[in-house]
C-alpha cells in the first residue's frame, strides 16, 4: 500500500509539473474574416465625398494574431480600412472577454479603397458612412479575434529586421524622407509549418486611390495572397511611421508631369497592386529567412491613457457632429491608449495615427529592442502627428496641419511614449 502511494505521489508530482509547463508555453493563433460590403459601397480617401464604386478587386479582411504565455494575452488585429477609431475599438473589446481590453491593439491597413468607417459628417446634417456596415465590422472584427483565441497552439517566433528592396515606397514631399526598414514577425508550429507572418513596413496602400472606382486592400491583398501561397500560414500587414507623404511607389518614370518639382505621373492600375504587394511579400520573406528561431519568447504589454487637445475645428466636427459619438472631453480634448508591447528580442510601440518619418525615427532610436516596431493607426486614427516646429511652417505641410489634432500632438505622443519605453522592460536577447 505505501508503495503505491509513493507511485501516486510520483505521478501527481509529475502531472503538476506537466500541467504548469504548459500553462507557461508560448501559444499564437491566428484568425481572418471577409469584411468586403454585399453590395458594395461607395470607398472614402479621408474628408469629403465619397467615390462611386464599380467593381472590387481583392477582399478587405480583418485579421488578428494572439500571443500569450502563461497569465499574459495580447491580440493584434488589423482591418483593410483607411482607419478604425477607438470608439469603434471599444466595442470590439467589449465582445472579446478572454484577453483583457488594454492588452488587445486594433489597427488599419489605410487603404484609400474601402468604405467609410469614420461615418464622416457631410456637411448638411448627415454622413458619408453606412452603420449597417460599420455594425458588420465591429462584429466579425470582435469575432475573428475570438477565432484566433480558439486556435491557440504552441508555437516558436522568428523576428528579423532589415532594408526593403526595390520600388515600393517613397515619400512624396521629399522622396528619400522615409524609413526603408521592414519588420517580420513569424510564428511556426513545432514541425517548422507557419502559423502567421506579420509584415511591418510603412507605406499609404493608396495605389488605386478613392477615385478609380474600385473597392479593394489595394496593395495589401496581393501581399496576403503571395505570403500565405508561399508560407501555407495566414499574413498580417501593420502600418508603421507613413505620414507626411509616405506613398506606394507607382511613379511611371516614363510620364513626366512636373520636370521642374521632379513630378510623375501615377500607375494606377491592379497590375501596379500586384507588383508592389509581391515585391513586398518577397522581401519579407528574403528578411525572414535567417531569423533565429526563439522558441520561448517573453511577453509583455504595458498600456498608457494619453490626452490630446483637439486644435482642429475639422477634425472638432468629426468627434462632436458624427452618430459614432466619438469620446471627448469638454476642454477641447480627446483621449486615447498608446501600447508597449515586447514579444521575445523585439520592442512594438503603437501610434495612434500617422506619424510623420522623422518622429518614428527617433521612437525607434530610443526603444530597447534589438528590433523595434511602430504599429501606425493602431488603437485610433485621428490624422496625421508632426512636430511643433513642422506644424504650419511652410506650404508642403498644410494639408497635414489642417488634418492634424494640433501643433502639440507629436509632443506630447513622444513623451509619452519615451515614459511608457523608460518604464518597460529589457526584451528577451537572442544569440
Amino acid at each position: 500500500m505505501e508503495s503505491i502511494m509513493r507511485l501516486l505521489t510520483l505521478f501527481l508530482i509529475c502531472f503538476l509539473a506537466t500541467v504548469d509547463a504548459t500553462a507557461d508555453m508560448f501559444r499564437v493563433g491566428a484568425a481572418t474574416s471577409v469584411i468586403t460590403p454585399d453590395p458594395l459601397l461607395p470607398v472614402s480617401g479621408g474628408l469629403g465625398a465619397p467615390g462611386p464604386v464599380k467593381e472590387k478587386r481583392g477582399e478587405l479582411t480583418a485579421r488578428a494574431i494572439v500571443f500569450q504565455r502563461g497569465d499574459t494575452s495580447v491580440a493584434v488585429a488589423c482591418l483593410d480600412l483607411l482607419g478604425f477609431p477607438a470608439v469603434l475599438g471599444n466595442q470590439v473589446r467589449a465582445a472579446v472577454d478572454r484577453i483583457p481590453s488594454e492588452n488587445i491593439l486594433i489597427g488599419a491597413t489605410h487603404g484609400h479603397s474601402s468604405p467609410d468607417v469614420y461615418a464622416f459628417p457631410d456637411g448638411r446634417g448627415g454622413h458619408t458612412g453606412s452603420l449597417e456596415y460599420i455594425r458588420t465590422v465591429v462584429t466579425k472584427t470582435a469575432e475573428t479575434i475570438n477565432t484566433a483565441i480558439d486556435n491557440l497552439q504552441p508555437a516558436s517566433i522568428r523576428i528579423a529586421t532589415g532594408e526593403a528592396k526595390g520600388k515600393i515606397a517613397y515619400n512624396y514631399y521629399a522622396p528619400q524622407l522615409f524609413d526603408p526598414r521592414m519588420s517580420v514577425i513569424q510564428a511556426e508550429k513545432a514541425d517548422g509549418r507557419k502559423i502567421v507572418t506579420l509584415v511591418n513596413y510603412a507605406v499609404h496602400p493608396e495605389v488605386l486611390g478613392a477615385d478609380a472606382g474600385i473597392l479593394s486592400p489595394d496593395l495589401v491583398g496581393p501581399l496576403y495572397d503571395q505570403l500565405e501561397s508561399d508560407t501555407g500560414g495566414m499574413a498580417i500587414f501593420m502600418n508603421g511611421a507613413l505620414g507626411g507623404m509616405v506613398t506606394a511607389d507607382n511613379r511611371d518614370f516614363e510620364r513626366i508631369r512636373d520636370p521642374q518639382k521632379g513630378y510623375w505621373h501615377d500607375d494606377r492600375t491592379w497590375e501596379e497592386c500586384l507588383r508592389i504587394g509581391e515585391l513586398m511579400a518577397s522581401e519579407a520573406l528574403r528578411i525572414i529567412r535567417d531569423a533565429p528561431l526563439q522558441a520561448d519568447p517573453g511577453l509583455s504589454c504595458m498600456s498608457l491613457d494619453v490626452r490630446f487637445p483637439v486644435d482642429s475645428e475639422l477634425i472638432w466636427a468629426v468627434v462632436k457632429q458624427s452618430p459614432l459619438r466619438y469620446p471627448h472631453n469638454d476642454d477641447y480634448s480627446i483621449n486615447t491608449r498608446i501600447n508597449l508591447l515586447n514579444l521575445g528580442n523585439s520592442q512594438i510601440l503603437t501610434i495612434p495615427g500617422e506619424a510623420l518619418p522623422n518622429i518614428g525615427f527617433y521612437l525607434k532610436r530610443n526603444m530597447k529592442g534589438e528590433h523595434n516596431l511602430l504599429f501606425g493607426l493602431t488603437n485610433d486614427a485621428f490624422g496625421y502627428i508632426l512636430t511643433k516646429v513642422d506644424f504650419n511652417s511652410f506650404s508642403r505641410y498644410d494639408y497635414v496641419s489642417q488634418t492634424s489634432l494640433g501643433e502639440e500632438t507629436a509632443e506630447i505622443l513622444i513623451e509619452q511614449s519615451l515614459e511608457l519605453i523608460r518604464n518597460s522592460l529589457q526584451p528577451d536577447t537572442v544569440k
